[in-house]
């Protein structure tokens, strides 16, 4: 018997949102690593985050 529609994908829906989060997460920690500052800078952080990017 199958599953009721729409339940099928909502575990692969969450898996793929958990990987998209981790790999952002890894950005932001390559990115942390390569400056001599403390902090990544907002800006930076929206740059490597590709926060207001239109996706070119």
């Amino acid at each position: 018997m199958a599953p009721p529609p729409g339940t099928a994908t909502a575990p692969l829906d969450l898996e793929c949102v958990a990987l998209a989060e981790i790999e952002l997460c890894g950005e932001l920690i390559i990115a942390a690593s390569g400056i001599d500052e403390e902090r990544l800078s907002a800006d930076r952080i929206d740059e490597v985050l590709r926060v207001g990017c239109d996706g070119r």
